[in-house]
């Protein structure tokens, strides 16, 4: 599942990726050495992995704030066309 737009802005910031993941990492440890309760553990792990996944393995690579983007083409007559 991909992230949104407005959740790659704020995540954008490795800082905030990095406290999410500690943040379930220590909750991780907490279940599983103190609580032992299973149900909560593996919850939070695969809260753990989808966090891995998508903020470490596939977000995007920082943008280059100096490349310039091209403007949109205008349109013609064939994008004015109702179907």
């Amino acid at each position: 599942m991909a992230l949104k737009e407005n959740d790659l802005r704020w995540f954008r910031p490795m800082w905030r990726r990095v406290a999410v993941a500690a943040f379930l990492v220590l909750w991780l440890g907490w279940e599983l050495l103190f609580t032992q309760d299973m149900f909560w553990a593996v919850l939070v792990g695969a809260a753990l992995a989808y966090v891995g996944w998508n903020f470490f393995y596939k977000f995007p690579k920082e943008e280059n704030p100096n490349e310039q983007i091209p403007p949109p083409r205008p349109a013609d007559e064939q994008d004015r066309q109702d179907p």
